[in-house]
């Protein structure tokens, strides 16, 4: 069984200094009694907060007890959820294991003050500072144990003075702001932020005056007060700083400043997506999206999976707006040419793979299909890009599932030809209308293979359900031997097409003297809801065997992470599915060509799915031999 693990959950102190903020994840807004956790493999589970805090809190505390920086983490997670009760002792082990002092310090004398062990809670931050010297955090928690007493007098001198020895800490600049914002409204909120201002060493309440004035439109005077900050701030400079400072730049417009205040100071590993989102969205909003996608690159390199979803709608977003830009020349006309397929996508005949199948010989049928063509509720008559859709992905997927049922299921050999665009912008060509019969002979007339048969296809997605019609006509003549047609709701194919594939092979039986055989018993397809995930993956596959040609831009293909995972995850729900397993090590092969530094990312998660849900042999061995290839040439 896979580990299942919790992000990083967001720390109630002030960072200590020399150790990053923990980075936040928010569970779904819809249901706060249920927490989000991931397996190895990256996949999002939800559990109830009771099931966490009997079934998984008490081990993790167990596994990091004398681990002082896991056990903050996970201390500060369980307090967040609000299992106070449940990590006293761990607090305590904290305190007197913690290699920060001033942390296991704060964390036992938080704990204590809320259980109401006032007395205990002072003396331990009192022989903190008896033993080490004053410290801000320590003496802003000694604050509040007199709050807590109702002796407000000495509280806020106590918070005074804790500002005095650092003014930069952001639990007692807040708590100050606060108490006299709430007796003199805004003007005295600004007023006791200035007066912390000129404490030696002071940043943080400039950061908050800055944010001031960009909200009544004082740039000058904000900028002035950043660079100030940057100047004296110890480097790497805090995440609270960079991203306060982004999101105030950004939430007012002022994006070329975001970037020229933000970027250089940007420190990946320190700095995370909290800094990151906003680096992302100015880069994007100023068309600069090259920029935008390397952060998006750098976030993804350190495999947090609490950022994948973000990330992933980044991709999206970058992509889009790409082709937003990209406007064809209405007047210049299309180069297509025709991209073939030999057999499964998946099983190229030189792959190791082949071994596993048997062979097709050189005299048999070669049945050809051409990708399809789909009417859309929004046809326009002029030549538009956009980003691929259900439709025009099934108009690929659907030409390629046949291919592999005929292959598979009869004598004859397949090919599947792809209208391709030849051109600054490659891309796939997805006609408003059906192919004519004499196009479509014509096309397969133009391969070199010899194609004896060539099946069109034609998608009506105007309305629910979808409507499909199939023709299969004789190359040699011109002549249709017989059309199909099925209808299906667009969510849920996993009915129609199987069915439609074997009435294909009736038909190519019937009227073109094709043999039947039995399906080898390794060659299976997922069923039920697995079935459209196996017809993504197969045009998934396509697209980044065409984004290894050569002159294809490199912007082509979008969202390769999620390709690479949605195949992993294929096969985790298919687990002995020979096809679902060669279809993830192919795109790997090809996505090697297209973006090789990505591979690294996936490698134990492909080691993981070897080792627990390994193939029966001899395809486990053949499969294994083409991921060292891919992993390791």
């Amino acid at each position: 069984m896979a580990p299942v693990v919790r992000p990083h959950t967001p720390a109630t102190l002030p960072p200590i200094k020399g150790q990053p903020a923990p980075s936040t994840s928010v569970p779904p807004a819809s249901n706060k009694e249920m927490i989000q956790v991931f397996d190895a493999y990256g996949r999002e589970l939800l559990i109830t907060k009771e099931a966490w805090r009997t079934s998984v809190l008490p081990g993790t505390l167990k596994t990091n007890w004398n681990n002082p920086d896991l056990l903050y983490g996970v201390i500060f997670g369980a307090l967040k959820d609000g299992f106070r009760s449940d990590i006293i002792a761990a607090a305590e082990q904290l305190y007197k294991i913690d290699s920060q002092p001033e942390r296991g310090t704060c964390v036992w004398g938080i704990v204590l003050r809320e259980e109401g062990r006032l007395d205990e809670s002072e003396k331990v931050l009192r022989d903190y500072i008896a033993k080490h010297g004053e410290n801000g955090s320590v003496l802003t928690n000694l604050a509040k144990v007199y709050s807590q007493r109702k002796n407000e007098k000495k509280s806020e001198e106590t918070l005074w003075h804790a500002l005095e020895v650092d003014p930069n800490q952001e639990n007692g600049l807040g708590w100050y702001w606060i108490i006299h914002k709430e007796r003199n409204g805004e003007a005295g909120g600004l007023e006791a932020l200035r007066r912390i201002a000129v404490l030696p060493g002071s940043w943080r309440a400039q950061l908050w005056i800055a944010r001031e004035a960009l909200q009544t439109r004082r740039q000058e005077e904000a900028l002035a007060l950043y660079q100030e900050c940057l100047a004296r701030i110890a480097k790497p400079v805090p995440t609270d700083f960079l991203t306060q400072m982004s999101g105030d730049l950004g939430n007012t417009g002022h994006l070329p400043e975001l970037l020229r205040f933000t970027e250089p100071h940007f420190v990946v590993k320190t700095h995370g997506l909290q800094v990151g989102n906003n680096l992302i969205k100015a880069h994007l909003e100023l068309a600069q999206y090259d920029a935008a996608r390397r952060i998006v690159d750098q976030l993804y390199a350190l495999k947090r999976l609490d950022w994948q979803k973000t990330l992933s709608f980044w991709e999206t977003e970058i992509a889009k707006a790409r082709i937003a830009v990209e406007k064809p020349d209405p007047k210049k006309k299309l180069n297509v040419s025709l991209l073939t397929i030999d057999g499964p996508v998946w099983l190229k005949p030189n792959s190791p793979a082949a071994e596993l199948f048997p062979a097709k010989t050189p005299d048999d049928l070669t049945v050809c299909f051409l990708c399809g063509t789909a009417e859309k509720a929004t046809n326009s008559k002029r030549t538009e890009h956009q980003l691929a859709d259900t439709a025009g992905r099934l108009t690929r997927a659907l030409p390629l599932f046949l291919a592999e049922q005929v292959d598979f299921q009869s004598r004859a050999r397949v090919q599947t030809l792809i209208p391709w665009i030849v051109d600054e912008t490659c891309g796939f060509v997805l006609g408003g209308v059906p192919w004519s019969d004499e196009n479509a002979v014509a096309y397969a007339s133009q391969s070199p293979t010899k194609n004896d048969y060539v099946v069109s296809i034609h998608f009506k997605t105007q309305t629910e359900p979808w409507n499909l019609e199939l023709r299969l006509m004789r190359t040699i003549d011109g002549k249709c031997l017989g059309n199909l047609n099925v209808v299906f709701p667009s969510t849920k194919p996993e009915d129609a097409i199987p069915q439609l594939a074997q009435q294909l092979l009736g038909l190519l039986a019937e009227q073109a003297e094709v043999e039947i055989q039995t399906p080898p018993s390794l060659y299976q397809v997922p069923v039920g809801p697995h079935f459209p995930y196996y017809l993504l993956r197969l045009e998934q596959l396509l697209s980044v065997r065409c984004a290894s040609i050569d002159g294809v831009q490199p912007n082509f293909l979008s969202g390769v992470r999620d390709i690479i995972d949605g195949n992993i995850q294929q096969c985790l729900n298919c687990p002995q599915n020979i096809p679902a397993r060669l279809l993830l090590v192919q795109t790997l092969s090809y996505m090697k060509r297209v973006r090789p530094e990505i591979l690294p990312e996936f490698k134990e998660k492909l080691a993981l799915l070897q080792k627990e849900k390994p193939l029966s042999e001899p395809a486990q061995g053949v499969v294994q031999r083409m991921f060292n290839e891919v992993l390791e040439g």
